[in-house]
């Protein structure tokens, strides 16, 4: 889910751990549960990595985004384009964090499926998922939880391997803080527009310019929560103006750069950034 997560209950009585050394490469684990009942209400904003989310208290999730509302045990969102919402009455969580390269070649699942939207776990997995759920539960801590996931993951043959070029395209979006142009992208790679585009998108799930505009979103949110003024951080982000930054804002998190930097962030939401920024700038 996003770095920008906001409202979380009260963020009074969460437990939170991780992200946990014992990922995957290309992948990070964390783990959270509400021991105080405050419940869970995240406005969930796009973000640069694939998340997998699997409920092990028995509870279900209650997922809001463009494609409607599902109650499920477990889910996996692509690098979505618009924001989404999640509830529960007492959440208990691990989440999984998977660079698009990685989640490419993982999942088994194409990444333009991906892309539609929240995925059921089952639609993944089937009647393992509920396997996994029900030893998360009776495990007794959050290390022994984690090395159940990496272990349930590292079942899983990698299904295929993105082209070199593909990988090399995300490695620079990223690197330019998505503001580099997709004509500079084909030229690196020596490949035409039209290819990059088709292979791109059937890989990583969005068109280049997408995955751009995601990346240089994800850098001002960065600057936005730390309370920079948003022409500021228009500009050092590669804006055209404070309005087109605004544009991006509404689009990915559904509020405006002032909102996003006004509400009041939960504790776990605030971890959870802090846990996962070195996740997000890596390459993966």
């Amino acid at each position: 889910m996003g770095v920008a997560d906001t409202g979380c209950g009260t963020g009074v009585g969460w437990d939170f751990a991780g992200p946990s050394a014992a990922a995957p490469s290309g992948a990070a684990i964390i783990g959270y549960r509400d021991v105080g009942g405050a419940g869970l209400d995240l406005r969930v904003a796009a973000t640069t990595a694939v998340a997998v989310v699997i409920e092990f208290g028995g509870r279900e999730l209650i997922v809001d985004d463009a494609g409607g509302r599902q109650a499920l045990g477990g889910f996996v969102v692509g690098l979505p384009m618009a924001a989404m919402r999640i509830r529960s009455r007492q959440a208990e969580c691990v989440e999984v964090r998977l660079s698009p390269i990685r989640a490419h070649s993982l999942l088994g699942i194409a990444a333009t499926d991906l892309g539609r939207g929240v995925v059921p776990l089952e639609e993944l997995w089937g009647s393992e998922v509920r396997r996994l759920r029900e030893q998360l539960a009776d495990a007794g801590t959050w290390e022994e939880r984690f090395a159940l996931t990496k272990s349930f993951l590292a079942q899983f043959e990698p299904m295929r391997t993105p082209d070199p070029e593909v990988i090399a395209a995300w490695h620079r979006i990223l690197a330019s803080g998505g503001q580099v142009k997709v004509g500079e992208l084909a030229e690196y790679l020596g490949w035409s527009r039209k290819r990059l585009w088709a292979r791109f998108e059937s890989q990583i799930g969005l068109t280049p310019k997408r995955a751009a505009m995601l990346v240089r979103f994800r850098c001002a949110v960065v600057g936005l929560l730390a309370g920079r003024p948003a022409a500021d951080v228009a500009a050092g982000c590669g804006y055209t103006d404070q309005a087109h930054l605004c544009r991006d804002v509404a689009i990915f998190a559904d509020r405006t750069p002032g909102a996003l930097h006004a509400d009041n962030l939960p504790v776990i939401a605030l971890d959870r950034y802090r846990a996962w920024g070195t996740f997000f700038q890596s390459p993966g």
